[in-house]
């Protein structure tokens, strides 16, 4: 569906170009509204509150979240709500549980991350020129990945370092630890809200703090 759309004016009959505005999801990317190219601008003579919003899912991560309906201000004075394209962005709409495999090696934990990612929305994965303290880190665009696959839980430093790279590359970034986390590295996460996930056997990723809970996407949003 398209993101801009032609549109005259009904009042004066002025021509238009409307381009649908992105507005940042909780994951970070950008999301606008999928224009109904079949759809007739209404003028907005009386607003109500539930007119005023519809359901954009993310097509990265797909979440839905609550952005304001799409609308032009024409120079006369008209005010034109702009049809979207059932209220969902173009992308993925409910999506198929994630796939997990089964971790055995640290590779496999690591086949796994990447497919977890793959699964959230993010594409062209691979591992970071970078190498760090620990573990394995991966590399997509606008996200940096870390993940340990230690016997022992992920200290302090390798968060804050994670955290610090990420800051220099104006990258979002997220942990991935088959031994969990020590108690000041879960604290140090969910103060620079950093999703921390677990790996167990089963290899299906569980989210360890809030930042990680609102990254992992439900067929409800």
């Amino acid at each position: 569906m398209p993101e801009s759309l032609p549109v005259r004016c009904p009042a004066c009959r002025r021509e238009h170009v409307y381009v649908a505005p992105p507005y940042p999801c909780a994951c970070g990317a950008p999301v606008a509204p999928a224009l109904d190219p079949d759809g007739t601008p209404t003028v907005i003579a009386h607003r109500a509150w539930d007119d005023d919003w519809i359901t954009v899912r993310c097509p990265a991560c797909g979440r839905g979240n609550q952005w304001p309906q799409p609308e032009l201000g024409c120079p006369c004075g008209t005010v034109l709500r702009i049809p979207a394209a059932g209220g969902t962005a173009s992308g993925p709409g409910p999506r198929a549980d994630f796939r997990p495999m089964t971790i055995r090696t640290a590779r496999d934990a690591v086949t796994n991350a990447v497919l977890y990612l793959r699964w959230l929305g993010y594409q062209d994965i691979r591992r970071a020129d970078q190498r760090p303290p620990s573990g394995v880190r991966l590399t997509a665009r606008g996200l940096l990945a870390q993940v340990d696959p230690a016997a022992g839980p992920v200290s302090l430093r390798a968060v804050e370092c994670l955290w610090l790279t990420a800051m220099a590359e104006s990258a979002a970034c997220v942990h991935f630890s088959l031994a969990g986390y020590a108690a000041d590295a879960r604290d140090r996460a969910d103060t620079l809200g950093i999703p921390l996930f677990t790996l167990p056997p089963t290899g299906n990723p569980h989210p360890l703090n809030p930042p990680a809970t609102r990254l992992t996407p439900t067929n409800n949003d």
